[in-house]
C-alpha cells in the first residue's frame, strides 16, 4: 500500500484529534507531504476517525489527482496543497474546528499573544483568512494570499470555519493546534472577563530566545 505508514500515523492521529476535542464529528482533515514522491497522504472525506482504517486514507498529488485509494478525499484537500506549496519545510498539516480557535475565527478576531505558547505558530499574532465556502477552490486561493503575506507564520484562523496548522511532522502539527486551541481559549476567556493584557514583542522575542535551550538538549 502506497505511503502506508504515513496512512496509518493519519488514522492514529484523527482518533487522537477527535478524542481531544479538537474537531467534532467528521469535521476536521490531516495530511502528510512526502517531496521525495511528491504526494500527500490526506483522510477520507465524510468518514468518521474511529471509522478509518489505513487504506481509506486517500493518496493524492499536489495537483489533485488521486494516485492511490477507494474513497472521496478531504474537501478541503486544496487547502492541504497550497500549505505545502507555499511552506517547503511543511510536511503535515492538521485542519480543526476546534471550538476556542474557532470562536475567534467567528467574531473575524486574530489569535493575540496573550500566552507565550503562541510562539509555536512561528508569529506574535495568528493571521485570518477572511470567510469563504468551505472546500472550495476559493478558500485555498485565500488560505494561500494569507500565507504569502504572513511568511512567518504555521497557522491561519479562516474566518468562521476553524484552523489550519502545519509542521514538520504530523505528532508537531498536531502538538501545534493543540497549543493554539489552548492560546485561544485563554484569549477568549481573558476578553469575557475584561481587558487582556498581552505581551508585547520584546516580551516574546526573550520567549522565543529562552524556548532554543528548553526541554531535553542533544549532546
Amino acid at each position: 500500500m502506497l505511503m502506508e505508514e504515513e496512512r496509518r500515523l493519519i488514522v492514529e492521529y484523527g482518533k487522537k484529534m477527535s478524542s481531544a476535542g479538537l474537531s467534532v464529528g467528521t469535521s476536521g482533515n490531516i495530511s502528510i507531504y512526502d517531496p521525495e514522491v511528491g504526494y500527500m497522504a490526506i483522510s477520507p472525506s465524510g468518514l468518521g476517525y474511529f471509522e478509518t482504517e489505513p487504506e481509506d486514507v486517500v493518496v493524492m498529488d499536489l495537483d489533485g489527482n488521486v494516485i492511490d485509494g477507494r474513497r472521496k478525499p478531504s474537501s478541503e484537500h486544496g487547502l492541504h496543497t497550497v500549505v505545502y506549496r507555499n511552506r517547503a519545510e511543511a510536511r503535515a498539516v492538521v485542519h480543526t474546528h476546534s471550538p476556542y480557535a474557532t470562536t475567534l475565527a467567528c467574531l473575524h478576531e486574530t489569535m493575540k499573544p496573550i500566552h507565550y505558547v503562541i510562539m509555536g505558530s512561528g508569529v506574535n499574532e495568528v493571521p485570518l483568512v477572511p470567510y469563504v465556502t468551505f472546500g472550495t477552490p476559493e478558500l485555498a486561493d485565500a488560505v494561500e494570499k494569507v500565507l504569502v503575506e504572513n511568511p512567518k507564520t504555521r497557522v491561519v484562523l479562516l474566518a468562521n470555519h476553524g484552523d489550519v496548522c502545519y509542521q514538520a511532522s504530523l505528532p508537531k502539527a498536531f502538538g501545534l493546534a493543540a497549543n493554539m486551541e489552548f492560546n485561544a481559549q485563554i484569549q477568549w476567556q481573558c476578553m469575557c472577563a475584561g481587558v487582556p493584557k498581552y505581551l508585547n514583542d520584546e516580551q516574546m522575542a526573550a520567549a522565543m530566545e529562552r524556548a532554543k535551550t528548553y526541554g531535553q538538549q542533544s549532546r
